[in-house]
């Protein structure tokens, strides 16, 4: 919003892993918001039930970001590009000690190369008052555990939204680390695991509780959209990083 005026009304917004969690949190406020939203992912009855669910602003195409060709196909469908947002990530975590080199490196090629192979692709479609935001995660500044792989990713792709926001200028560049967050993601794993890790979180949190996927949408919506804003990190986790 810039004034009372609604700056994100008829503009396109391209969700990958907009069909579940945090992305479909983020396009259903953008599709409140007026705009046009394009969701990608791997599944293509994931996601044509979230565009179904979201109704006639949205349209969907399946991409698999570890993949150059999936990556630049999935844009050939796509005219203009007024925001950017990337949650597709698959991966492995563990210590230096627990994982093979090709465990540990799974953060880097899926979810930094990922973001990354997604940008490098839209960037002749990019608006000049584009906007771009990265996902990294609160454990680039304070490590839940041993993981200093998946540590190393979460913060270099913080260094590489101020990168981009310096080489792309004026589009703004930013990134989003939330921390644990009950959604989509944790209800995937067991309960056990789960309940533990959610336990830990609220002892270790200044706000004594995870997150849910809204209010982290709503920072990426505010990062989507704020005309004055790039090149930062938004750290909405409860105040887990201070501890």
């Amino acid at each position: 919003m810039l004034d009372g005026v609604n700056t994100t009304a008829n503009r396109t917004y391209v969700l990958i892993g907009g069909g579940t969690g945090i992305g479909y949190a983020v396009a259903e406020k953008l599709v409140g918001l007026g705009a046009r939203v394009v969701l990608g992912g791997r599944t293509r009855t994931t996601l044509e039930q979230a565009a179904s669910r979201l109704g006639g602003h949205t349209r969907w195409a399946t991409v698999d970001t570890s993949e150059d060709e999936s990556v630049q196909q999935f844009f050939r469908s796509v005219d203009t590009v007024d925001g950017i947002f990337t949650t597709a990530a698959d991966y492995r975590t563990g210590s230096m000690r627990e994982l093979t080199i090709t465990d540990a490196s799974t953060p880097f090629e899926s979810k930094f190369w990922g973001q990354y192979r997604v940008i490098k692709a839209a960037l002749d479609l990019l608006t000049a008052d584009a906007s771009i935001v990265l996902i990294s995660g609160a454990a680039s500044v304070r490590p839940p555990a041993p993981a200093p792989a998946y540590v190393a990713a979460n913060a270099a792709i913080e260094g590489l939204a101020r990168g981009l926001a310096v080489e792309l200028a004026p589009i703004r560049v930013n990134a989003v680390a939330p921390g644990t967050i009950d959604g989509h993601l944790w209800l995937q794993r067991d309960e056990s695991i789960r309940a533990a890790a959610f336990e830990q979180y609220s002892r270790d949190a200044l706000l004594r509780r995870p997150g849910y996927e809204h209010e982290i949408a709503d920072s990426v919506v505010y990062l989507l959209t704020s005309t004055y804003t790039t090149g930062s990190t938004l750290y909405p986790d409860g105040g887990y990083a201070l501890r």
